[in-house]
């Protein structure tokens, strides 16, 4: 189908609209912007991936590198209905044909793009003095020039703007960007669809993991004549030994279903390393201990009874691809070195982790505050800290949730409140609850966490100020905004060393749940009208995760 470019232009006009001053607002408003080149490797000619930059793709559906876009709008008139949208992409030329696949025509792209004209990058700037001359006053609008996080805009074009002969005319970086933001939070149904479709293939991808390592575990992996001694191990002979095992099969299942690139790049972080939020390095042994680089001869040590099965762990998978330049983002937390089960800690943080995702999930509507749920994460993993003992409780009986026999029983220094104000907590879910999701992993930062924010500090109990320090949405949720919910549990040495010695944790306790390393759950939801639709179908109830990974399911 073709993608609905005319919708996301008309949403973006209404955002700048609001964003504008009034002097400026009834006059034309003209947008120029440069799509993403094919980026290479530094100094060579070895092309790199290209990505279409999103809100080049968000206003024209263009894939096409090297590509130019020219938008003109003015409200109140026939333009304000239906803009004028130009699309200039490259000509092709006989080396594109021999090197790589050649730009589409101008005809061909004309039949998959909603767009007004298509031409060639050298018919931009008579576009632009064809516009000058039908509307002098009109004001151009760019991303932020100069800047690295976007593509240049050559000079050429802006300066037949900015020319002396055009005196009535402007230029401005300043309101474009946040209006594409605003735009970009609330998601129509075509965007709505294929952030599902992602989120299915990434969900199938993170159980094939999961069942792979089941297989395993059951001794079932088969191997045929020759394996790995005659010739390399086919797919269905493998045993992941490796973060980056689990990884390549993770990435191979979402492009068998067409995913063409995952959406940044994947976590794969076994034992301790899943205490890393963002560890990408994903080049370590894990479970049963260090096989050989290109070591072929896997010996199904993985198995009930394998002699090296002395660390069971927790491996930690935070991957998601994208389908059609829109993302998914899932985390799942799964145990190896153990026959597929969890060691009675890591159950223990994976429950209290699921448990701070159920009450975050309940809590989901429109019109609450994100900063209420990020509250209540921290409120649940403090009370289940107690319960574990990990943070001392106000009597012993406290421990099991139990009230205290008497008022003398009762210590206020370890009250939940008390251990709330302190802010120690942050030391083990450091991050935010979530963020918003669409054409990038942590869509929109300027609209989902406001410089200027009048949302926030409404009468509304906040806890410590550490809790947001890394929360990317800081608004109310709305209808059809897409957005992730991962609560995490972590025991990272360089965050706990400031308060091992707090009044409030137990050490003794604490060392005991520290090999667990990390646990994170995240899928992602759609705000709809009264609650919510979880887009990600891969479960996560404790009984569901060990049964693939110990093979019994």
């Amino acid at each position: 189908m073709v993608y609905p470019a005319s919708t996301h232009v008309l949403a973006t006009f209404r955002e700048l609209l609001k964003l504008l001053p009034t002097a400026e607002k009834a006059k034309p408003q003209v947008l120029l912007l440069a799509g993403e080149t094919t980026p290479f490797r530094n100094d060579t000619d070895r092309e790199m991936v290209f990505r279409q930059e999103s809100n080049f793709f968000y206003l024209s559906g263009c894939t096409v590198p090297a590509s130019y876009l020219l938008v003109a709008f003015q409200d109140g008139t026939g333009l304000s209905q239906k803009p004028s949208i130009e699309l200039f992409i490259p000509k092709a030329e006989l080396a594109d044909m021999m090197w790589s696949v050649p730009p589409p025509s101008p005809e061909a792209a004309k039949q998959t793009h909603d767009v007004t004209r298509i031409d060639h990058p050298a018919a931009v700037p008579n576009a632009i003095q064809v516009l000058l001359k039908a509307f002098p006053d009109a004001l151009f609008h760019t991303l932020p020039r100069g800047s690295p996080l976007f593509p240049t805009i050559p000079a050429e074009f802006t300066e037949l703007v900015m020319s002396s002969e055009n005196k009535d005319a402007g230029i401005s970086d300043l309101f474009l960007l946040p209006a594409l933001h605003q735009a970009r939070l609330i998601k129509d149904q075509q965007e709505i669809d294929w952030i599902r479709k992602a989120n299915e293939i990434s969900s199938r991808a993170h159980e094939v993991v999961m069942r792979v390592l089941g297989k395993a575990v059951k001794g079932a992996i088969e191997r045929g004549h020759g394996a790995g001694v005659d010739r390399p191990l086919l797919p269905g002979e493998w045993l992941i030994e490796k973060e980056a095992e689990a990884e390549a099969i993770f990435v191979a299942s979402c492009r068998r279903e067409g995913a063409v690139h995952q959406a940044y790049l994947p976590i794969v972080a076994a034992s301790t390393r899943a205490s890393t939020l963002h560890y990408c390095c994903n080049d370590r042994e894990f479970a049963w201990g260090p096989v050989q680089p290109h070591d072929h001869q896997n010996r199904n040590e993985f198995a009930h009874g394998g002699v090296r099965q002395l660390n069971p762990q927790v491996l930690l998978i935070d991957a998601g691809c994208e389908w059609n330049c829109y993302a998914s983002d899932i985390t799942r937390t799964m145990p190896v070195g153990n026959g597929g089960k969890f060691t009675p800690e890591a159950r223990a943080i994976y429950e209290l982790v699921l448990e701070m995702q159920k009450v975050a999930m309940d809590m989901i509507k429109p019109g609450i505050h994100w900063d209420a749920i990020q509250l209540m994460c921290h409120r649940i993993l403090v009370k289940g800290f107690q319960r574990l003992g990990i943070f001392k409780s106000p009597s012993p009986s406290a421990i099991s949730s139990v009230a205290p026999a008497s008022d003398e029983a009762w210590d206020p220094e370890h009250d939940e409140e008390k251990i709330l104000a302190s802010g120690i907590s942050s030391a083990f879910f450091p991050h935010g609850l979530g963020h918003s999701l669409g054409m990038d992993v942590h869509d929109v930062p300027s609209a989902s966490k406001p410089a200027v924010n009048p949302t926030l500090n409404k009468g509304m109990a906040i806890g410590h100020e550490s809790f947001y320090t890394y929360l990317r949405l800081r608004l109310p949720l709305q209808k059809n905004m897409i957005v992730t919910v991962e609560p995490g549990c972590y025991f990272s040495p360089h965050l706990i060393a400031p308060v091992r010695d707090s009044k409030h944790i137990n050490k003794e306790v604490l060392e005991r749940y520290e090999s667990v390393g990390g646990v994170r759950i995240e899928d992602v939801v759609l705000i709809t009208e009264d609650g919510f639709e979880n887009l990600t179908t891969v479960r996560s109830d404790t009984e569901w995760v060990e049964g693939v990974c110990s093979g019994m399911l």
